[in-house]
C-alpha cells in the first residue's frame, strides 16, 4: 500500500476531542483536505499522518506542544471598561478581535468581566491542552 509522504495532498476524516472525552472538532460528512508538509494543520497531526496508508484508521494524544502551543499568560490582558464601545458583546466566552501594538488583528476570547474591567485572553482557545484525534487515511489526492 501506498503511504503517506511530505508534499502529498491528503484526505482525512478525524474527530478530534479533549483528555476528558470533549469532543471539540470533526471533519463532519466531508474529508478533511490538506497538504503534508505544508503547515495547513497542526504539526502534531501532520506528522501522525505522514507514514500513514489509505484506509488505516488510528488515534493519536497530541501534546500541546505540537498542536496549539502552551498556555501564555503574557497573551492574558485586562482592559479598562472605558475603552471597550458600547456596542460590543462582552460576555464571558464572546470572541472578538483586537488590534496589536503593531496594527494587526488578533482574535481574543473574554475570560472576565467586573464592573471596572474585561479580562482578554489572547491564547487560542485550545492553547495548554493536549488533544486526542481519531484519524482514518481516506485518500492520497495527489502524490508528491
Amino acid at each position: 500500500m501506498t503511504q503517506a509522504k511530505n508534499g502529498d495532498t491528503v484526505r482525512i476524516n478525524y474527530n478530534g476531542r479533549l483528555a476528558d472525552g470533549t469532543q471539540f472538532d470533526s471533519s463532519g460528512n466531508e474529508p478533511l483536505q490538506f497538504t503534508l508538509g505544508e503547515g495547513q494543520v497542526i504539526a502534531g497531526l501532520e506528522t501522525h499522518v505522514e507514514g500513514m496508508e489509505v484506509g488505516a484508521k488510528s488515534t493519536v494524544t497530541i501534546p500541546a506542544e505540537a498542536a496549539y502551543g502552551p498556555h501564555r499568560p503574557e497573551a492574558v490582558m485586562t482592559v479598562d471598561c472605558a475603552r471597550v464601545p458600547d456596542n460590543i458583546n462582552v460576555d464571558i466566552g464572546a470572541r472578538l478581535q483586537v488590534r496589536t501594538p503593531e496594527g494587526r488583528p488578533m482574535p481574543v476570547t473574554v475570560v472576565g468581566v467586573d464592573d471596572t474591567s474585561v479580562k482578554l485572553d489572547g491564547n487560542h482557545p485550545l492553547a495548554g491542552r493536549d488533544l486526542v484525534f481519531d484519524v482514518e487515511l481516506v485518500e492520497i489526492v495527489q502524490a508528491a
